[in-house]
């Protein structure tokens, strides 16, 4: 009560916090005059004298309002756009490595320009990070002008690039790029041989887009970088072919976690099953020897039970495609890891591609949490803002809007079932589609999106139904939602970055209806004509009610209910909003009230019927709060265990970079030979021991294999007192004696590579196993909490033993490489080629739920992708191409590919 008190005669600290960054403000405004009054040569020049300051000792701080107010009066003279005081505030908060959280159409892009251009004055390199490619590009091109304009250069990162592509882009002052991007750049950065190869620079500063999104909802799974193994078709086709036999009453499920586990019934069934396709060995399904087949049984039942056709994947063109559960999106060459996805083309009958064994992975969290200086911004973050501030020491800050908003929220509306719920929906919709007024339907599957077009059709409605099946049309449809009279049905925040504009989007429509229309008078005629249309639709619109947001569930998170509202009421637009329910919704029925109050609606309601309950709107409130909690534990419990492997992922890539930066890594070599020995003579010799009981034999036969020397054991046991000790330093002479003998006639330089190229390919291959032994381990650890331990214990535990155990490993492979090996030094030739990666696959899931939320098929680079060989000739966007195609250099050799 008191803190109620206190807020409204103080206002909120979140009020406070940006109250106190109106003198900022002011302190930019009393610059306007003077920026205004300069000449585009001298507004350029500024980024110079910025420079200049900053070169001679002052901070990015101390010349914030002034270089904020640049790039307000550039925005203004290139791209029309002037910064409202509202976007001045956002600007600094994200300066200063925070959160923006500013509402849908408040010009969140061009608030990111103030923060980007200040930052990317120190040379370091600035990233901002998208949430897919589409808005990369389009950002890098409609920004790129605004900072080209002051002098800065900028790149972009998308699929496909040649290396020296993406090499160029990183090292420009600004870089726009998707985070799978990025976070696959830097894993592949640190499986190369040579610093000449890695493409990014050092992490400076990086703005987050739509950083909810990226940070929450994409952190709950790791990236993973990944080579096929054996071919395994087979035996899923015979485990599948085993599983469509089980029954309901075979198994049980827990649709929470998606997953699916046998009863005894069910484990005796699937024995005889499997015993009679001759997959079993013994009769006990779960002896050691079946693991494989135990494991392969598992993801069957999953893949037939759990995974839905039309909800969580689609079959295009022979292939199984995942659906993004956030997005509706069609996640075309991701794949489930750890066997699902091979289970589940087994169920659908098609190819079975080989699965893949873990080369790299990371997670966004510690990926992110690398940068210096880290900040985002979003339509809504307010409520995960705790979970930004555990994992990533950031505070969101709401920055208020220019304009108040208009949009009317409406109470929640129940009914007893699906097509009650859709009927009611459909009848809405005509309703405002006879006004004119524009409808935007969300919906969480593509099966509701085209149950919701059916009921439409019937009511004879026309309508665009948005879904992962036509993901590449999103932008445009979505852009073109406000339109007078449209009627668009997406899945859930299809087309998010994409502004919906009442009475239509005017870039949209001029890039799909005039695209073909040369340069000219009669082009300029026909942009002046769709400008009146748009604003003679907008004024119906507007006075229709503006845009009407629909949402046919409510979902797991109230942060994605927010984003699918905020599409509605943009800079003080008119709007409404409304969300309809039923008991059949996922949410109810298994997070929702229990059957008492189901059986009570049931009972009391009529078909058709609907009700509209606080005491209901409350449940469903408090059922997402629940999953949200579950989420974060989720996300937690990733991180917790990724921190683990983060620590030896750190260790294993500064050696890396250590190796590639040396000239010559001898002395570590011999230091590897040296630690080899002493583990060698400690096997054989342990402390303590008497010399009768050293096991001499296997000492002399361990250092013919390894060190490829024979030892004089019997003469050196003849002489009185000799010390495990003296025997160490005697094996290192000969070995060192013949490592020198080795060398000795050959070119020193060569010598080196050599050491350099083993110790890298072995530190590589063990790497990659110990990656692959942690997957396996962090499987099976729960289990431990049987037995009354902390499993993230037992993995902190088991996991430092592995890596202790696989450094032993790589000294003494790298040292029986080295002492082994006769090698033939040929001439080296005048250009030899580094070693170049191989094709691999690069995913994006989750190890908890199996879920594939982003990642691509791809190998190192796109050969055939054209190099930009105007790039630093400082050219217009809009200016004919210098290769003479005819094409603006835009559309050509400065295409954003």
């Amino acid at each position: 009560m008191f803190a109620k008190i206190a807020r409204s005669l103080f206002g909120s600290s979140n009020d406070r916090y940006v109250k106190s960054l109106d003198k900022i403000v002011r302190q930019i405004n009393a610059f306007e005059p003077q920026v205004e009054a300069m000449s585009d040569e001298e507004l350029r020049g500024m980024t110079a004298s910025f420079r200049e300051e900053l070169a001679q000792g002052k901070t990015l701080d101390d010349i914030l309002p002034e270089a904020f107010a640049v790039v307000r009066e550039a925005s203004r003279r290139v791209m029309g756009m002037r910064h409202f005081d509202v976007q001045m505030i956002g600007g600094i908060v994200l300066h200063r490595g925070e959160i923006a959280e500013m509402k849908t159409g408040e010009g969140k892009t061009l608030v990111a320009t103030l923060a980007v251009y200040l930052n990317a004055l120190e040379g370091k390199g600035v990233h901002v990070v998208t949430v897919n490619d589409y808005l990369a590009k389009r950002d890098a091109e409609t920004m790129g002008v605004l900072y080209g304009f002051l002098g800065l250069t900028v790149g972009v990162i998308v699929p496909d690039l040649h290396e020296e592509q993406r090499r160029h882009a990183y090292n420009c002052d600004i870089t726009y790029a998707t985070n799978n991007e990025l976070g696959f750049d830097y894993l592949r950065d640190n499986m190369k041989h040579e610093r000449s190869q890695m493409v990014h620079r050092p992490f400076n500063y990086a703005i987050v887009d739509e950083v909810d999104s990226i940070l929450i909802d994409e952190a709950r799974t790791p990236l993973i970088i990944s080579g096929p193994t054996d071919d395994k078709s087979d035996l899923y086709v015979s485990v599948d072919a085993i599983v469509k036999h089980l029954v309901p009453e075979d198994y049980e499920t827990d649709e929470k976690a998606k997953s699916v586990t046998l009863t005894e019934d069910g484990v005796e069934k699937a024995e005889r099953l499997l015993e009679d396709a001759g997959l079993l060995v013994g009769s006990n399904l779960y002896d050691i020897e079946n693991t494989q087949v135990v494991h392969h049984l598992d993801e069957a039942l999953k893949a037939n039970v759990m995974f839905k056709r039309d909800i969580d994947y689609i079959v295009k063109d022979g292939k199984v495609i995942i659906i993004d559960e956030f997005t509706g999106r069609m996640m075309d060459g991701r794949r489930w890891s750890n066997g699902l996805h091979q289970a589940v083309e087994a169920k659908e009958g098609v190819k079975i591609e080989p699965e893949n064994q873990t080369m790299a992975s990371i997670t966004f969290q510690n990926y992110f949490r690398m940068y210096p200086k880290l900040s985002g911004m979003t339509g809504t973050a307010a409520t995960e803002a705790p979970e930004f501030f555990d994992i990533y020491k950031m505070n969101v800050v709401s920055i208020p809007t220019n304009l108040p908003v208009q949009r009317v929220d409406e109470e929640d509306e129940f009914y007893k079932n699906t097509d009650d719920k859709f009927a009611a929906i459909a009848k809405l919709i005509r309703e405002k589609h006879e006004i004119g007024q524009p409808v935007l339907v969300g919906t969480v599957s593509i099966e509701k999106s085209e149950l919701l077009s059916e009921f439409l059709n019937k009511e004879g409605v026309e309508h665009n139904v948005l879904n992962a099946r036509f993901h590449e049309k999103e932008a445009h449809i979505v852009a073109q939602a406000g339109r007078l009279g449209a009627v668009t049905i997406a899945t859930n925040m299809a087309g998010r970055g994409t502004d919906i504009k009442l009475g239509g989007n005017l870039e949209f429509r001029i890039d799909d209806e005039l695209r073909d229309m040369p340069e000219g008078a009669e082009r300029d005629a026909a942009i002046e004509a769709i400008k009146a249309e748009i604003e003679e639709a907008k004024a119906k619109v507007l006075a229709a009610g503006g845009l009407c947001v629909i949402g046919t569930e409510r979902h797991e998170s109230r942060r994605i209910d927010n984003q699918l509202r905020g599409r509605s009421g943009r800079q003080g637009d008119p709007g409404l909003s409304k969300f309809y329910l039923c008991l059949e919704d996922d949410l109810l029925r298994i997070f929702g009230p229990d059957t008492l109050f189901a059986r009570m609606m049931n009972s009391n309601l009529a078909d058709g019927e609907a009700i509209g309950s606080r005491w209901l709107s409350k449940a469903i409130e408090t059922a997402q709060k629940k999953v949200e909690a579950r989420n974060y534990d989720i996300r937690k419990q990733v991180v917790e265990y990724d921190n683990v492997m983060n620590d030896q992922r750190k260790v294993i890539y500064e050696q890396r970079a250590d190796i590639m930066d040396s000239e010559d890594v001898s002395d570590v070599v011999a230091d590897m030979r040296r630690d080899t020995v002493n583990a060698l003579v400690a096997d054989a010799c342990p402390p303590g021991s008497y010399p009768e009981q050293w096991d001499t034999d296997g000492l002399v036969a361990r250092a013919a294999a390894v060190l490829g020397i024979d030892l004089p054991m019997a003469e050196w046991l003849t002489q009185d007192g000799i010390e495990p000790d003296t025997i160490e330093e005697r094996i290192v002479e000969l070995v060192d004696a013949r490592m020198a003998e080795k060398q000795e006639g050959n070119d020193a330089s060569i010598w080196r590579q050599v050491e350099k190229s083993v110790m890298l390919e072995r530190l590589d291959h063990y790497w990659k196993e110990h990656l692959a032994t942690l997957d396996a381990l962090r499987q099976v650890v729960f289990l431990r909490a049987y037995a009354q331990k902390t499993p993230i214990n037992e993995y902190k535990q088991e996991a430092f033993g592995l890596f202790e155990r696989m450094l032993g490993q790589i000294r003494e492979d790298v040292t029986r490489i080295l002492c082994m090996a006769e090698l033939q030094f040929a001439p080296q030739p005048e250009a030899a080629e580094l070693p170049q990666l191989p094709d691999f696959m690069t995913t994006h899931v989750d190890p908890f739920s199996g879920e594939n939320e982003a990642g691509r098929v791809a190998g190192l680079v796109g050969q055939d992708a054209p190099i930009d060989a105007y790039a630093d000739a400082g050219l217009s966007r809009n200016a004919a191409c210098p290769c003479g195609s005819g094409k603006k250099y835009k559309h050509c050799h400065g295409a954003v590919v």
